[in-house]
């Protein structure tokens, strides 16, 4: 495993991390305790360090099997958590974006992660609006002070909203998360140069694009109802695919796994500092890790 220091939070992260989205259940699986124990103590093995969840994956039940799979080895992991949203149903929400609103989502996000702090706390995908609020901001520094919040960050909604990026150090947020891969490169226009210039961490989500980027699916893919993916405009989809397609003929090289060649790929852009991949079982985590042997050294953010 490589690591990468996180921005100026000088968290030293490793290059990919545990997404777990899924483990609130809207991928198309539920997932026993056993199953997320055997995952997180997999990623531990090979080397990873770093897990991303939020407080709207299910109703902080990511969160909770996170805290019950790590609760005598916290300090040996680097946690990450967001806020603004309540889940009620799969795919139901609602916004909530109040100081106090947030506080309490706070103290139960901590509350399920079974610790008295997080690593990382991040603006959840809000409207400008939302995130243009003082109040909430001056909050969450007194959080900071407290201890409760070791370091801020933001996870913009769009992936070329730099309205929030640009803005972040002036509200002490160290980090950005952005969705990034090879089909998505939108944040290298005007959000990564943000990022470089503040010397934010970032943070690239859904790096294998929701999975077409594993080289598993073919044209004519079908999802389940409850899968998130079942959602998606099917032209859109078929149009994807293809285009997978021709990556996976052109550009992975002969012989090298497609998933691991495309959180690599990922990795080479100098603003970003770690890839946060989902994955369902322990194979999957013992390829994503595998990516890690795929990237070079001389990354600018480059662990000591």
């Amino acid at each position: 495993m490589k690591y990468r220091t996180l921005g100026k939070t000088g968290l030293n992260v490793s290059v990919v991390g545990i997404g777990t989205w899924q483990y609130g259940g809207e991928w198309g699986k539920d997932f026993e305790q056993k199953e997320v124990d055997a995952i997180l103590q997999k990623a531990k093995e090979m080397g990873i360090n770093f897990i991303d969840t939020a407080e709207c994956y299910g109703d902080h039940l990511s969160e909770s099997l996170i805290g019950q799979a790590i609760r005598y080895e916290r300090e040996d992991w680097i946690v990450a958590t967001k806020f603004g949203h309540h889940f009620h149903n799969n795919f139901e929400r609602t916004n909530h974006w109040s100081a106090e609103e947030v506080i309490k989502q706070l103290d139960a996000s901590l509350k399920s992660l079974q610790t008295d702090y997080v690593d990382l706390y991040q603006f959840h995908s809000g409207s400008n609006d939302a995130f243009d609020n003082d109040d909430l901001w001056t909050e969450l520094d007194k959080q900071v002070k407290a201890g409760k919040v070791r370091h801020l960050g933001i996870s913009i909604g769009s992936n070329a909203n730099i309205h929030q990026t640009s803005k972040a150090s002036d509200v002490n947020a160290e980090v950005i998360q952005v969705v990034y891969n090879r089909l998505d490169r939108v944040p290298e226009k005007e959000v990564f140069p943000s990022c470089e210039e503040q010397n934010l961490g970032v943070l690239a989500r859904v790096p294998l694009a929701s999975g077409f980027l594993s080289g598993k699916y073919k044209p004519g893919s079908v999802f389940g109802e409850n899968d998130v993916r079942h959602n998606r405009d099917k032209q859109e989809q078929e149009n994807m695919l293809r285009l997978v397609e021709q990556i996976q003929k052109e550009e992975v090289p002969s012989g090298v796994n497609m998933a691991e060649w495309a959180l690599a790929w990922c990795l080479k852009h100098p603003a970003v500092t770690s890839v946060i991949p989902g994955c369902k079982n322990v194979e999957q985590v013992e390829s994503n890790a595998r990516a890690a042997e795929l990237v070079s050294d001389g990354h600018p953010q480059e662990a000591e």
